[in-house]
């Protein structure tokens, strides 16, 4: 039961992440606020790192390897994040928050790459969720909006992200790597916002952005991963995955409550469709793995 509340607050600050992401956009622009997220992110796992090393007293990992993980992970998750954070200029909180957990539905799929099982029930969630997509993503002339497939194409790259975690995370200490990628991630967002994308940031937005950049940096990503990997330590990985898959109904309700979004009917049925392919998914599939927003 414990367990299952850690996993569940996870979800809560996770799918409430979606509308800090929103509102620090009024601050930074994406890249900028990529940068600035993941540096604190970073920080905030130093601590636990210390905390692990005096309490474990663990042999440390090789240096080289721990590099080479992190840039692959690190490298992985701006991309991810990158078609995430771009795609809310262009779409709600809340249906950033359904599309992004069809990582949940792409990863047994992309499984069948590594040769993993996927199972009859798993296609028919697919399917399930795909329809839900649909219904939620499309507008009334019924084409795919922007914002909305980059949210989708970010999905799919968080996949990717769940699985190469689940193939170093058997290697290197998992909060150690975290740390790592969120360290490669924040200067790679650092550099494409100040030498391609040509953002500029004042000193002066990065403090109006502060409560958001907290959030967002500190809580979803430091915190909310230190909680996944404590709860996932005792909780069936089915159960967890069923559970963390509820980031996108608290997405939703986020970007009620804060943004003032509202869902029609045809999304609302879209929304429900999705949740049901995403459980019905994990129920058929289990999958080990962290996923570090």
């Amino acid at each position: 039961m414990i367990a299952n509340l850690l996993l569940l607050t996870t979800a809560a600050i996770w799918g409430f992440g979606f509308v800090a992401q929103v509102l620090g956009m009024n601050y930074l622009e994406p890249f900028a606020f990529i940068g600035a997220r993941f540096v604190l992110g970073a920080l905030s796992l130093v601590p636990v790192i210390w905390y692990l090393r005096r309490r474990e007293k663990p042999t440390g990992p090789n240096i080289g390897y721990m590099i080479f993980a992190s840039s692959v992970l690190g490298t992985i998750l701006f991309a991810a994040s990158s078609f995430q954070q771009v795609g809310l200029l262009y779409t709600t909180a809340s249906n950033a928050g359904f599309i992004t957990g069809m990582y949940m539905v792409f990863v047994p799929i992309f499984g069948l790459m590594l040769g993993m099982a996927t199972s009859l029930a798993t296609w028919i969630g697919c399917m399930v969720a795909a329809t839900g997509l649909y219904l939620l993503g499309v507008d009334d002339q019924y084409q795919m909006g922007y914002g909305d497939l980059l949210q989708l194409v970010g999905a799919g790259i968080w996949a990717l992200h769940i699985l190469v975690i689940d193939h170093f995370t058997k290697h290197v200490p998992g909060v150690e790597l975290a740390c790592g990628q969120f360290i490669v991630c924040s200067i790679l967002g650092i550099f494409v916002s100040t030498v391609f994308a040509g953002e500029s940031t004042a000193w002066s937005q990065l403090v109006a952005a502060g409560p958001t950049l907290v959030y967002a940096g500190i809580l979803t990503v430091g915190v909310a991963y230190t909680l996944q990997v404590v709860a996932q330590a005792k909780a069936n990985p089915v159960h967890a995955g069923i559970i963390l898959s509820l980031e996108a109904v608290f997405g939703a309700l986020g970007g009620y409550l804060m943004l003032d979004e509202l869902l029609n009917t045809r999304q609302l049925i879209g929304c429900a469709l999705m949740l049901v392919g995403m459980i019905l998914s994990q129920l058929a599939t289990p999958v080990s793995g962290t996923d570090d927003r």
